[in-house]
């Protein structure tokens, strides 16, 4: 029998902790041991109880004690756990502080559960998912695009997209047949079919070309897009800013 993992989670929004517990309420995998609003009280209990959990799910943004310092109090006390920071809010001074405080992942609010499940299960079973010399936080800057992209993130469009993205941009393959290869991978992991895929992707950039940040787009897609007559394909979406990710990492590496 496997292991279930075990998770606190800090955040001082009760809509959030609340929905996290309940989501994991029935999963076999993952058990919300406790949830706290306040730092001070989650720093408490994480040093009290070190043994009792597995995974802590926290915001920086906490009243009373903020979420750096908890990782300098656990750090100093030679607490080493697996930590996934969730916040609506990222700047490479945070991110690279609490890299060095031993955070594991970072996920950008709004979040999906399905998401967090996914992470939460990655997390525990690798040692370090960001690179210990390079901040490497694609899927957060995935998020952050599609956000300004206009695309809402509670539409399953959003969902896709994202996976897709990943999927392509983890591929590191010159081309790659999203209708063939993408859409089967994402539909096998939302249990759905390759045409729901297809059409909640569709629907997702059509939203994004009325809402979304024109000159983000112009400068994702140049001149091959002329957005007062088309939309980009499917295709040219998920490739294009797969392209874009390649490209940001290469800069930031260089």
């Amino acid at each position: 029998m496997s292991k279930t993992i075990r998770v606190v989670v800090l955040d001082d929004n009760e809509v959030v902790t609340g929905s996290v517990k309940e989501y994991f309420s029935s999963n076999a995998e993952i058990r919300v041991v406790e949830c706290f609003t306040s730092g001070k009280e989650g720093q408490d209990y994480l040093i009290k109880y070190a043994s009792n959990y597995d995974i802590i799910i926290m915001d920086l943004l906490l009243p009373e004690v903020d979420g750096i310092s908890i990782l300098e109090n656990l750090k100093e006390r030679g607490l080493s756990k697996k930590i996934i920071v969730i916040s609506s809010y990222k700047d490479d001074y945070t991110v690279k502080k609490a890299r060095s405080l031993g955070v594991d992942l970072f996920m950008l609010k709004p979040f999906d559960l399905v998401s967090l499940k996914n992470r939460i299960i990655e997390v525990d079973n690798k040692e370090k998912i960001l690179m210990e010399s390079n901040y490497d936080d694609t899927e957060t800057e995935v998020s952050t695009m599609l956000h300004q992209l206009g695309i809402p993130s509670h539409i399953l469009g959003y969902q896709y997209i994202r996976e897709g993205i990943m999927l392509i941009y983890e591929s590191n393959r010159i081309v790659t047949l999203v209708t063939k290869e993408i859409y089967p991978q994402i539909a096998i992991r939302y249990n759905t079919t390759t045409t729901r895929v297809e059409r909640a992707i569709r629907h997702a950039i059509e939203i994004s070309c009325i809402r979304g940040d024109l000159k983000l787009m112009e400068k994702l897609f140049g001149n091959s897009i002329d957005f007062e007559k088309s939309k980009p394909t499917n295709s040219e979406f998920l490739t294009t800013i797969a392209d874009r990710l390649r490209l940001n990492k290469k800069e930031y590496i260089a």
